[in-house]
């Protein structure tokens, strides 16, 4: 393949992913946005104990399905696009699917047996004890669901796992939840909300799923492969779980469900810069795969740099907003009586958008097939967030209790350490890393340029929720004027300014003039 073929082919592949990206953004963010409006009615219509106790029997349900798991869903998305013969395809999928299938059952009954021991150390005595059944019954369907939507993925197909997770999944349980709550049902109905939802999701997309490649055939099992590649992501994904859940979990354990309420407002609005981080994410992993298959390093390399940098500039509005104005945006979304999470919005949101600086060096680890490396790293990871946690909101010696301020240090830490060791993997094996001249400059120029007029502002003025969205789309189209000034723009930067005048039909000239040519590449930091 001569240089011009693969330049070619690449921007094609950074087109395909850009397209895949901006598709699972919008639809990313109307899950989050259904999930965050299903956070906001609980936290309105419950009392923050309530929401607390809802909030901890959610975060059960993903650990339980997170270890029922046991990373085959990676297992299977990586696998699927090695193979051309549908026998081989397919019998990725069943290999996965069934050891996913029994270890889902093992976990489920190992819950339900522990119910009120659970209960006794994560509830208030008032919690009604179905509410934590309802939530186990949901566990096979929901990591059904998973292995389906790793299938689908799989198959490079975007549009079925939005249909059957983001839309039906996302959404059904944001209208029971709602319609449950308005008509005067308690916190166990929400349990039922999940159930159902998850239900419902798993037959569609192993509907949609079916239509991609029909389950019913020939198939080779890949069982070795499978275990060797997908054991070692076992921790990582139970790591993964920890950073977002078992802070939950402990502050449960250590403190009032109230507190856990609080939380729990702060969580989902930071979770924000991980829905754009995501948006790369679902294509990413079998696309550096079969890149790497075909030896193809400095493409690989490329593509990490270029999206690294586009998920820093879109995710950097996002940034400013929860982290300088925290106060007005949780008191704006939830209510007053939430306003003691702001600190630990500001901290969750800085962890998450550093994390995200270091791009998907995880996925692409996985790709390269150093998944001993991943589990290494998360190893340490996750000892130290169990540790984290465990001191700084309990407290312990010198150290005071921190509350929620601390559950959300330890995540931030936890979270920090483990993408940046896993970028110090990733480029000392491979050299692959997101720095170049035009990333470096962006991690550099918008901090430096926009977070002190944010800072004035926020000292001058308190904004509603309306003022505070304009304030994100001002910062959008600040950031990039930014680096079109100062020469920050780069070739590939072509590919979404095209995505977007295709899809609005018009011309934007005044950006085009600043994207450089690619003749006059350099990728290279001096």
């Amino acid at each position: 393949m001569t240089v011009d073929e693969e330049t070619t082919e690449t921007a094609g592949d950074l087109s395909a992913l850009l397209s895949s990206a901006t598709l699972m953004l919008f639809l990313g963010s109307l899950g989050s946005l259904s999930r965050l409006l299903e956070r906001i009615a609980m936290g309105q219509l419950l009392s923050p104990s309530a929401y607390g106790e809802v909030s901890i029997a959610f975060s059960m349900l993903s650990v339980a399905s997170t270890l029922a798991l046991a990373g085959f869903t990676k297992g299977i998305a990586r696998f699927m696009t090695r193979f051309d013969r549908e026998s081989d395809i397919r019998g990725v999928w069943v290999t996965g699917s069934a050891i996913g299938a029994v270890l889902t059952v093992l976990v489920t009954v190992l819950f339900l047996s522990n119910v009120e021991r659970l209960a006794d150390r994560l509830f208030e005595p008032s919690t009604p004890p179905e509410l934590l059944l309802v939530f186990v019954a949901t566990i096979p369907f929901f990591a059904g669901m998973k292995l389906v939507v790793a299938g689908i993925r799989g198959c490079e197909n975007t549009i079925y796992r939005t249909y059957s997770r983001d839309l039906l999944f996302n959404g059904l349980r944001l209208l029971m939840v709602v319609g449950l709550l308005l008509a005067g049902y308690g916190v166990v109905a929400m349990g039922f909300a999940y159930l159902i939802s998850a239900l419902a999701a798993f037959f569609v997309a192993l509907w949609l799923f079916n239509r991609l490649l029909p389950i019913v055939g020939a198939f080779e099992t890949h069982t070795r492969e499978i275990l060797v590649f997908s054991l070692p992501l076992v921790l990582s994904s139970v790591v993964t779980m920890f950073l977002s859940e078992i802070d939950t979990l402990m502050i449960g354990y250590y403190l009032p469900s109230s507190q856990a309420g609080i939380y729990s407002a702060a969580w989902p609005l930071a979770r924000g810069i991980g829905v754009i981080v995501s948006s790369f994410g679902f294509l990413f992993l079998p696309l550096m795969s079969r890149l790497d298959a075909s030896e193809r390093r400095g493409e690989v390399n490329r593509m990490y740099e270029v999206t690294t940098k586009w998920v820093f500039v879109v995710s950097f509005p996002a940034l400013l907003c929860l982290t300088v104005f925290a106060d007005d945006l949780i008191s704006s979304v939830f209510g007053a009586e939430y306003t003691a999470g702001a600190s630990a919005l500001t901290i969750l949101a800085l962890g998450s958008f550093t994390s995200a600086s270091f791009g998907r060096c995880q996925d692409t680890l996985s790709a390269f097939g150093y998944t001993s490396y991943i589990f290494g790293i998360n190893a340490v990871a996750g000892v130290l967030n169990v540790v984290l946690n465990a001191v700084l909101i309990g407290g312990y010696g010198p150290v005071p209790q921190l509350g929620i301020d601390g559950a959300a240090l330890a995540t931030t830490a936890s979270t920090v350490t483990l993408n940046g060791s896993a970028l110090a993997v990733l480029w000392y094996k491979s050299g692959v890393n997101p720095l170049s001249r035009w990333t470096v400059r962006a991690f550099l120029l918008l901090p430096a340029t926009l977070f002190p007029p944010a800072l004035v502002l926020a000292g001058r003025a308190t904004l509603s929720l309306p003022a505070l969205i304009v304030f994100v789309v001002v910062t959008g189209i600040a950031s990039i004027a930014v680096l079109a000034v100062t020469n920050s723009l780069q070739p590939e930067d072509e590919i979404p300014v095209s995505l977007i005048e295709d899809k609005l039909g018009v011309s934007i000239p005044l950006i085009r003039r600043y994207i450089p040519n690619e003749s006059d590449r350099q990728d290279e930091l001096p």
